[in-house]
């Protein structure tokens, strides 16, 4: 069973007061959010339940958990997943050299002292030799902290099973000290890009909310939010071009983070407009495979640029 009340006190100071309140707390934190991301946001924080973002690579699930962080003033712990991961990186482990120089302290010590190997033993495993992960970190934290699981369909399933009492109860239970509870529920995102089926028992567990690439218009609207110097002209011309390369069977579609440094790029060489020339240019900086650059460049057939008078 849960350890406290699982909907949130509308009192706490980083709670949300509700979906216009996300907006404008995301907003303010450099993320654009629609009305799925608004209302997800709000529930996970009121009914205390994480938050399972799945989508494309690049489409703002890291940078969804990182908004909320700074919204909220709290901390972002962060577990990277990858394929191997075990608890020793994830949860926890214990100070090996240093339980090391302590049993050979205490045997150094002990024809003077007589300490006995149940009082070192004890020792060995005390919060002095216990090193905190992420996980644990979070589930510990007497502050606010937003705990961001990335790309966890990296993990294999009995990894998952690791993440179920964490993300159910906000516990976890170390043999050597008994069961963890958490003082106070982290916010919690884990990320998924779809590269596996994730357990039933996972998704059961979390809220669900599925990021796809941006419409024209809102991939537009965070260019000139991100990169304000960029005429409007030139936003609209370079997502539009980003949407229809995503439309080909590409290795690596580019990502919202790619179409950015692309505007990026165009700025620092001082263009205001894009031809085939330009685009072709600079497109390694919006693909990053050679097979994906030549389709591209052979796609695009683009005006050239007005000459200067």
């Amino acid at each position: 069973m849960p350890t406290s009340d699982p909907v949130r006190s509308a009192g706490d100071p980083a709670a949300f007061h509700g979906v216009a309140d996300v907006h404008e707390r995301l907003s303010a934190a450099g993320y654009l959010p629609d009305e799925a991301i608004e209302t997800v946001t709000y529930l996970a924080d009121r009914l205390r339940k994480p938050i399972l973002v799945e989508g494309p690579a690049g489409v703002g699930k890291t940078e969804l958990a990182k908004a909320v962080a700074d919204a909220r003033g709290a901390q972002l712990i962060r577990l990277q997943c990858y394929e191997g991961l075990d608890e020793a990186k994830a949860l926890y482990e214990w100070n090996y050299k240093k339980q090391l120089l302590r049993i050979t302290h205490a045997r150094g010590a002990d024809a003077e002292s007589g300490e006995a190997w149940e009082q070192v033993e004890d020792d060995l495993f005390g919060e002095d030799y216990l090193l905190e992960r992420p996980l644990l970190r979070a589930l510990r934290a007497d502050h606010e902290v937003v705990l961001l699981v990335d790309e966890v369909d990296k993990v294999d399933f009995e990894f998952e099973a690791l993440l179920l009492e964490i993300l159910s109860d906000f516990q976890v239970t170390i043999p050597e000290l008994g069961t963890v509870r958490g003082s106070r529920h982290p916010f919690v995102v884990l990320t998924s890009n779809n590269t596996r089926e994730l357990s039933e028992a996972l998704k059961r567990r979390c809220l669900y909310l599925y990021l796809d690439y941006p419409s024209v218009e809102r991939e537009k609207q965070i260019v000139l939010s991100r990169v304000p110097e960029a005429p409007e002209q030139l936003a609209d011309q370079l997502v539009r071009i980003v949407r229809s390369l995503r439309q080909l069977e590409l290795k690596k579609p580019p990502s919202i983070s790619e179409t950015l440094d692309w505007a990026h790029t165009l700025l620092e060489l001082g263009f205001d407009t894009i031809d085939e020339q330009v685009a072709r240019a600079t497109m390694n900086v919006l693909l990053k495979y050679q097979q994906d650059v030549a389709k591209a460049t052979g796609h695009l057939r683009l005006p050239p640029r007005p000459e200067m008078n």
